[in-house]
């Protein structure tokens, strides 16, 4: 198959819309439903082939061979697992296929909207797992064993975890025809879209969300009830569409946790090495989101087995581990992987209300026998000193016995705090490098310029300053995280480490794209507030038309939602091309606006 994510029509199955003419028109197949989900995949065991693809919804939806086996393999628990019953988990891999191309304009409304960490993804695909192992006698094996996973570039696994409670059962039980049915169920729901509160119905029941927005504030993660006088079921609510229970998934390592975070602020390559595929995609995925509001900019496999397409890549000696995070239930890695440089291995979880077993610091050279006992495994000297008071105050409302969502917030908070504390001081300094709104100027000043050969009439946006990392380093002594945070420590040395690491990189790249574009979006409203008659009086026919044709170019990006730009001043700037193409020869204006 070919490396096409998507290709061919769809399906001739629409749904009939409105126009904005008024008129009624079909809307594309499967719109709505790709808004959340790729496809959903049923997998199972044959005997003769292990896991199989026993089916893609919509039929239509592209996979590569490679994507394909990926799926498979990952689908399934490893046999070191032993997972009988249901049993969920997730896994991430990489889309063989490239980005998808075009990006619609859906995606970048929605990623406009949304916090960095919650935009969708451009090059893997998440995979959300609902696997069933029973004993069942008429079967061959002796064992029913299928997974349902959903397909989606979405990070939202608390949403996607809930949907499958709910649908897989019905599917183990009715087959093709009830997912078919729940597939256009999802293909009546309203896009995500950020900030909102949304009713998504399916089968008998409605999900209520809030799909976060990046102008929430960072400790806001309640969910707004929304009216429900126009539904017939009350609805299920979703506290969130993607935040885990931090305090059961890190219960076994809460000494560490402060060190964990650090491992991952730095973008550290490292090992989760977990008896179920259950604690391992949990597990990772409470570490890469411990860093919040940052984007985890390494790679993450949630959960990660020896038939991943990846795995000679992570697994070479020939050079240094990888920064990404691997979630793995097959002790053989232990073996394979004993050269990286953080492991973290951990035991079931504790299922009584007692204190867990917290799993101890170790030196690497501990790690040499497949029976290694749980421990964090790494010759890693943390920056910062650990928060004794905070410990105290979780290991004593665990035994306490103090509601379990009291102390997930608690932790969470603290967490979100760090990364804030760590993250201001890097965030003042680089608004001190954005030129102030008065240097942005809409024309040159001076004496003007050579047409074509000359670079033209216009002033463009004044260029930002770039980032002197010693003159950053020398800014905290005034204004470091010691403002915020009363953890003592060597901040410093974070900082000099987290310079080096992708999180850095991807921060800063970030943070200089926004800035760019908000001096762009500034110019863009200079130029509408400027006296433009006026500027044209003795002006070329050329320079008039290269006015109307920048601005035009200003105005696409803006209306993509590349600018932030208010509407008025879209209307403006619509307004002055108008106006200047009026002023134009018949013949010119034919040419710039043909019929």
């Amino acid at each position: 198959m070919d490396a096409l994510s998507r290709a061919g029509p769809r399906p001739a199955r629409g749904r009939l819309g409105v126009s904005s003419s008024g008129t009624q028109a079909l809307a594309a197949p499967w719109t709505r439903f790709s808004a959340w989900l790729e496809c959903v995949c049923v997998v199972t065991f044959d005997l003769e082939l292990g896991q199989a693809l026993e089916l893609v919804y919509p039929s239509d939806f592209r996979l590569t061979d490679k994507e394909k086996s990926s799926i498979c393999y990952l689908s399934f628990p490893d046999s070191h697992s032993g997972c009988l019953g249901d049993t969920q988990f997730s896994f991430r891999i990489r889309q063989c296929g490239g980005q998808r191309s075009p990006w619609s304009t859906d995606d970048r409304h929605y990623d406009s909207g949304a916090p960095v960490s919650l935009q969708k993804e451009s090059s893997h695909y998440f995979g959300y797992v609902y696997f069933r192992q029973v004993k069942d006698s008429s079967v061959k094996r002796g064992y029913f064993q299928k997974s349902l996973v959903l397909v989606s570039r979405l990070p939202f696994v608390r949403l996607f975890q809930a949907l499958l409670s709910l649908i897989a059962p019905e599917y183990f039980d009715k087959r093709a025809p009830c997912l078919e049915a729940v597939c256009n169920e999802i293909d009546q729901w309203p896009a995500p879209k950020p900030g909102q509160t949304l009713n998504l119905p399916v089968v008998g029941v409605v999900l209520q969300v809030r799909v976060p927005s990046r102008v929430d504030k960072p400790d806001c993660s309640s969910l707004k009830q929304c009216g429900h006088e126009n539904l017939l079921l009350t609805p299920l609510v979703l506290s969130s569409v993607h935040e885990l229970d931090l305090f059961r998934c890190f219960q076994p390592v809460l000494t560490h946790v402060q060190m964990l975070w650090e491992l991952m602020l730095l973008g550290e390559p490292l090992v989760v090495l977990a008896p179920s595929p259950t604690v391992s995609s949990e597990m990772v995925l409470a570490l890469t989101s411990c860093v919040q509001p940052l984007k985890f900019c390494c790679d993450y496999r949630p959960y990660f087995t020896v038939h991943d397409s990846e795995f000679k890549e992570f697994t070479t000696r020939t050079q240094a581990p990888p920064n990404v995070v691997l979630g793995v239930t097959n002790p053989f890695f232990i073996k394979t992987l004993q050269h990286w440089p953080h492991i973290l291995r951990v035991g079931e979880p504790k299922l009584s209300g007692g204190l867990p077993k917290q799993v101890k610091l170790k030196k690497p050279s501990r790690l040499k026998t497949l029976d290694t006992k749980p421990g964090l495994y790494t010759a890693y000297t943390a920056h910062l000193h650990r928060d004794k008071a905070l410990l105290k105050r979780l290991l004593g409302g665990l035994q306490k016995k103090r509601p379990p969502g009291a102390l997930a917030a608690l932790l969470r908070t603290h967490l979100l705090e760090l990364t804030q504390s760590f993250v201001i001081p890097l965030e003042h300094y680089m608004a001190s490098l954005m030129p102030l709104q008065k240097s942005v100027t809409p024309w040159k000043v001076g004496s003007r310029s050579t047409w074509p050969s000359g670079r033209g009439w216009t002033q463009a946006p004044p260029q930002i300053r770039p980032f002197h990392q010693d003159d950053f380093l020398r800014s905290l002594d005034h204004a470091g995280p010691q403002l915020t945070c009363i953890l003592k420590g060597d901040w410093l040395g974070l900082y000099r480490r987290f310079f080096k690491s992708p999180h850095f990189d991807g921060w800063y790249r970030q943070r200089r794209k926004e800035m760019a574009h908000k001096l762009e979006a500034l110019h863009l409203e200079a130029i509408c507030e400027a006296d433009i008659e006026t500027w044209m009086k003795d002006k070329s026919e050329v320079e008039v038309v290269d006015l109307i044709l920048k601005l035009r170019e200003k105005l696409v990006r803006a209306q993509g939602h590349q600018l932030p730009v208010k509407e008025e001043t879209l209307h403006r700037a619509q307004l002055n091309i108008e106006m200047v193409i009026g002023s134009l020869p018949k013949d010119l204006q034919a040419v710039l606006c043909p019929r």
